[in-house]
């Protein structure tokens, strides 16, 4: 087995993968850890989906305003022809 400086050889595990040789550490978890490792991942999910939510809004809104003013140039120049511009 191989062995790093100041590691016991049953913490480490070697692995063969193809031409590549893997050195995997066992290192005991403390649950407490993982599970406030979760939440705060749980959090910042939950905090960009928010983000995104009030980004759509803020797109859908501005899409409308978009809208209504270029209704408003073609009352106020209804000879105009004005260029069709795509939605973002």
């Amino acid at each position: 087995r191989l062995v790093g400086l100041g590691r016991r050889t049953r913490s480490v595990r070697v692995v063969e993968s193809g031409r590549f040789l893997l050195l995997l550490h066992h290192r005991p978890v403390d649950p407490e850890v993982l599970t406030a490792q979760l939440k705060d991942k749980d959090d910042r999910i939950s905090l960009l989906e928010t983000q995104m939510v009030a980004q759509q809004a803020g797109y859908e809104a501005q899409r409308k305003l978009n809208q209504q003013m270029m209704e408003m140039m073609k009352r106020m120049y209804p000879n105009e022809v004005f260029p069709s511009v795509p939605d973002p």
